[in-house]
């Protein structure tokens, strides 16, 4: 319908029309919604606990049985997704063994009024994987995905100084942590003097690794002395440790110089010393030899002179034994 008017001599044309509304389609009505509540990828430590977030809202057109579903893939498997626990027709159903000593439960006790979150107690590493949550109440249908992060806090670091700690000279502190999931990052603080120990920043002059967990202070001074912080941290959780820094003043060079050479000297001395003594000995002792060598052929030679001069003795009133003749 067209109506033409005129308003103040200027024509005004107004379009009416008519449109009949149809009802949508059955097909296409809006059916259960399901809404994961959090991040979609959580972060946790291992003996953590967890609530992977689940809502949903039905239609009107939703009349079939209630039916919910929570099924995990472990990561870096090519596996199905396992079912773990359902809900259908009032009753809770574990297919999971390893749920029983998990604590794996629905968070809300009715799962049926719209919050079918799940919990989880005592997160392990198996605990890891992709988790589904799946919402059916003929003809509604849908799901959505979560994905769960199992890590190992860092362990207590151990710190440590390599170097003399002289002033001058380079020193580094050292922090490493044995256990713990990777990415591991290390930070250093300075501990402040009030009562209360409080972070304070690292001095200008020194560098850190945050990967490496070096902290190096390329010419060390008396201002770097003093308490320093490590800390140890990933996506789960942080450990820090101390250890003191001190600066210790350089020997006197010339005095190092000096003894190095005394040193040396009464070593000379002591090794020419030991060597005139054990000489002295040896000649000693070949001399002591060749004196009874001498000897001993002296008294030989006497010997045999003296066997030569004694003559032969025959006894007494012997006489020589003639043949009678007859």
């Amino acid at each position: 319908l067209t109506v033409t008017r005129e308003k103040r001599g200027v024509p005004v044309v107004c379009l009416i029309s008519s449109r009949v509304i149809h009802p949508l389609p059955p097909q296409i009505l809006l059916r259960v919604q399901v809404m994961v509540t959090g991040p979609q990828t959580i972060q946790k430590a291992v003996g953590a606990n967890v609530t992977l977030g689940c809502s949903y809202t039905l239609s009107p057109s939703d009349t079939g049985v209630l039916d919910i579903e929570w099924s995990m893939a472990r990561r870096n498997t090519m596996h199905s997704h396992q079912t773990l626990i359902t809900y259908t027709t009032g009753t809770e159903y574990i297919h999971d063994s390893r749920a029983l000593t998990n604590g794996l439960s629905f968070a809300a006790r009715d799962p049926s009024l719209g919050d079918a979150s799940l919990s989880i107690a005592l997160l392990s590493p198996a605990d890891s994987g992709t988790y589904q949550c799946k919402v059916k109440k003929p003809p509604g249908l849908d799901m959505r995905r979560v994905s769960l992060v199992v890590m190992a806090k860092p362990s207590v670091p151990k710190c440590w100084v390599e170097g003399g700690e002289l002033v001058g000279e380079a020193v580094s502190l050292r922090c490493k942590s044995e256990k713990g999931s990777t990415p591991l990052k290390y930070a250093w603080w300075r501990e402040s003097a009030d009562p209360i120990p409080a972070a304070a920043p690292i001095p200008a002059a020194a560098t850190q690794n945050s990967y490496t967990g070096e902290l190096k202070i390329s010419n060390h001074a008396q201002s770097f002395a003093g308490t320093y912080l490590c800390e140890a941290t990933n996506a789960v959780g942080a450990e820090h440790c101390r250890v003191d820094l001190k600066a210790n003043k350089p020997p006197n060079r010339a005095a190092v110089i000096a003894g190095t050479v005394v040193g040396s000297l009464l070593l000379i001395f002591t090794g020419l010393l030991y060597w005139k003594l054990r000489n002295r000995h040896h000649y000693e002792q070949e001399s002591s030899n060749e004196i009874r060598y001498k000897l001993q052929l002296q008294h030989s030679d006497n010997s045999s002179k003296r066997s030569q001069k004694t003559p032969q003795q025959h006894p007494k009133n012997c006489r020589p034994h003639l043949p009678q003749l007859s």
